[in-house]
């Protein structure tokens, strides 16, 4: 079998792979999905399909991974035969990975010209409508979001050129320490703000009677957007993971730590909404508006903004580098290219996408399809179809595909390590994972 390129430690699979995970999704996305889905509800439905759905998924992608040693097309090209049709799901994670970078780009290019406007103080001594109409005035110029869009890509794609253990691994190892450091500072200040009560209680205090099949589709949206489910990244990684290393054990850290972080955000983010009469299901203006106004009203707001928003930069590089690492290692391996080169291609090849659904915001921009943005559309499209129709394929795959004794083989590290615990997963991926997600999905397409 064709040697690769592994990560070097346990610790290096779980910083990278939680890299992966936690990024806009965690401080972006969750804050607007649980703002907009009932906040207390949200997160515990969240909290239930992370666990129950999204750790044995997360196994699933690591055991096919490291079972086949190669890029999603490969991995069910070779675990399922040359003949099977199997190695569709790989393209579909491959594409999928491709699309959620195309639009996730839009939004690293806000992070990054917000941490420019932040060094150069543009927030200072100005209140809430100017602060908003500066993010209006940003979105719509006419080449600065697209420029940090394409420098954002850059340097992802310089990151992802240098390899496993040079480039991913590296920097996985610096960045993350670092965005939990910070987010634990943030937390802390918004815990002083005169909204915190209030903020605290919409998040924590659920509402069960605002669970539907909305909130159970979007939970399992977030969490498989956030794990990295169902869009190559996971098996990508899996398949640089050793094989004396414990997957159940690092799945299990990064979903713990997945899960941290979305509570964390939380914290931060509801606080400050609640504080200054910004609606929870503001969107955008979760991050964009609501925390620079924060900023402008307590001691050293000045310092706060620059590392929030260096925060936003940390944590969007860790997940764009996965994304990006989905489709260097398929045209590497499928095609021969170099590193160098697939990184080149794959980032050119995301930047004219990306480009489009960063214009679609524009006011008055014609950039809309079926009265959505572009970016929106990507969004939903991979959100609620894509990964939820990928994890389901290849749990089914796993459970069903896979011969019983190769899955355990790796779950077990080749029957060095206890089977008890392995045995019950297992199950879970063969039989609950597939039905839970058919059910969610099925309740989203007859609601």
């Amino acid at each position: 079998m064709k040697q690769r390129e592994n990560f070097s430690s346990k610790l290096g699979i779980i910083v990278a792979t939680a890299g992966s995970a936690l990024g806009l999704g965690n401080i972006y996305r969750f804050p607007c999905e649980a703002g907009a889905n009932g906040g207390g509800a949200f997160l515990i439905v969240y909290l239930i399909t992370a666990l129950l759905i999204g750790t044995p998924l997360m196994i699933s992608e690591f055991i096919i991974g490291r079972r086949s040693r190669s890029n999603p097309i490969g991995a069910f090209r070779t675990l399922s035969g040359k003949k099977s049709a199997w190695p569709v799901v790989g393209y579909l994670g491959v594409l999928c990975a491709f699309l959620i970078l195309a639009f996730y780009t839009t939004v690293a290019g806000w992070t990054l010209g917000y941490l420019g406007k932040s060094a150069a103080n543009h927030f200072a001594g100005q209140d809430l409508t100017q602060i908003q109409a500066q993010f209006i005035s940003f979105t719509n110029h006419p080449w600065l979001p697209v420029a940090c869009q394409l420098a954002f890509l850059a340097l992802t794609a310089f990151v992802v050129a240098r390899g496993v253990k040079d480039g991913i691994e590296k920097w996985s190892k610096i960045l993350m320490p670092l965005l939990l450091v910070i987010m634990v500072v943030l937390c802390i200040n918004s815990l002083t703000l005169s909204g915190a009560k209030e903020g605290l209680r919409f998040f924590f205090n659920p509402d069960f009677s605002k669970i539907n099949g909305r909130v159970l589709i979007s939970a399992l949206g977030q969490s498989f957007f956030s794990l990295s489910i169902g869009m190559g990244a996971l098996i990508t990684y899996g398949s640089y993971i050793g094989s004396k290393d414990n997957m159940v054990s690092s799945a299990t850290g990064v979903v713990l730590a997945d899960t941290l972080v979305a509570v964390l955000a939380g914290i931060i983010i509801f606080p400050a909404a609640f504080t200054y009469g910004i609606q929870p299901e503001a969107g955008a203006s979760l991050a964009f508006t609501t925390l620079p106004m924060v900023f402008q009203q307590m001691t050293g707001g000045y310092f706060f903004c620059l590392i929030f928003f260096l925060l936003l930069v940390i944590a969007t590089l860790t997940s764009t580098i996965s994304l990006l690492e989905v489709i260097v290692a398929a045209l590497t391996e499928e095609t021969h290219l170099s590193r160098p080169v697939a990184a080149i291609i794959g980032a050119a090849g995301t930047a004219v996408i990306g480009v489009l659904a960063t214009l679609s915001f524009r006011t008055g921009s014609s950039l809309h399809i079926g009265g959505s943005t572009v970016f929106d559309l990507l969004d939903h499209m991979t959100a609620s179809y894509f990964m939820p129709i990928g994890g389901l394929l290849i749990v089914l795959f796993v459970g069903w595909v896979m011969k019983r004794a190769d899955a355990m083989d790796e779950l077990t590290n080749g029957g060095t390590l206890r089977s008890g615990l392995r045995k019950v997963i297992y199950c879970i991926i063969r039989y609950l994972a597939p039905v839970a997600i058919t059910v969610i999905f099925i309740s989203q397409l007859v609601r």
